[in-house]
Parts: C-alpha cells; structure tokens; sequence
C-alpha cells in the first residue's frame, strides 16, 4: 500500500503543479483553493518537491506567524532531502532570519553553497556578491567570487538554452 500511495502522492502533486504553473483551468479562487490542498497533502505525505513549493508559498504568503513557520520549516526538510530550488529558499530564509530560524550566515553560505553547486545561478549568483562585498560573514576574495560568477553564468546559459524552443529542420 506504500507503493500506491506513493504513486497517488505523486500524481497529485503533478496535478497541483499543473494547476499552479498552467492556465488551462481559469485562476479562479475554487482552483487556488484546490491546488493549496494539493500540495499540501502532498507536503504532508513528504513529498520533497511540495515540501519546496507549498513551504515557499506558505512562508512569503502565509498570513499567520504559524503558516510562516510551518513553510519554512518544510523549506529546509525539502533542502536537506536535495531539492535544491528549497536549498536556495533555506540559505534566504537562514540570511535574513525568521521567527523559527534566526539570522545565521554560516549556515547561509551552507545552502547558498549547496544549492550553487547543485545548479541554482541564484545561489551561485549570491555568494559572487557576498565574496565580492565581504557580506555573510565571508573575506573578500576576488578569486572566490570570480569562480562562484562563473558558475552562476554557466548555469543561466544552460538554462537560457533550455528555455529557447528547438528548431525543427525540415529536409
């Protein structure tokens, strides 16, 4: 019965992506409400790609205290089972604190490396900045930096390329 409802668990979080990131269905607030139950059955069941999206939605758009602390305590389980967009939102939310997570730049550099490394050009993008500065508690160190900028601009060529549509040749 895992198996099982590990595959229903799955097709519904295909379903709430596709609600959320399509507009075949009319954004309606029945449709908005179906597609928050959705992922957070989903996260509920562990689902790591819900625990991301449903924790991020939660913790930048939840209206209480206790939403925001749930999403972001589902943002750094989905960091730490790989995800690597939660791994971004976890070296965020530990930069900048929160009520269950306070400040802490040692664990920012973590994530931010983590993700980075992991192909996120934001996260890579960032700890360019920070070795640049000298910001999240790191020495300036231009060789660092440099090398922390390249990975980010790799990373956003590959995922321009991915993002253009294939051209079709026709012979």
């Amino acid at each position: 019965m895992q198996q099982a409802s590990s595959l229903f668990t799955r097709l519904e979080y295909r379903l709430a992506e596709q609600l959320f990131h399509h507009r075949w269905l009319p954004r309606s607030p029945r449709t908005q409400r179906l597609t928050m139950r959705l992922f957070q059955r989903c996260a509920k069941a562990g689902h790591v790609g819900a625990l991301s999206t449903y924790g991020h939605m939660l913790f930048h758009r939840g209206s209480s205290p206790q939403d925001k602390a749930r999403g972001a305590r589902y943002v750094v389980e989905a960091a730490h089972n790989g995800d690597m967009r939660a791994q971004y939102q976890a070296g965020w939310i530990y930069e900048h604190g929160c009520a269950q997570y306070p400040r802490r730049e040692d664990h920012a550099v973590t994530w931010y490396a983590r993700a980075g490394e992991a192909g996120h050009p934001l996260a890579a993008d960032r700890l360019a900045k920070a070795y640049r500065a000298g910001s999240l508690g790191l020495a300036v160190d231009a060789q660092r930096a440099e090398h922390w900028q390249k990975l980010a601009d790799r990373q956003l060529d590959a995922a321009t390329q991915e993002a253009l549509p294939q051209a079709t040749v026709n012979h």
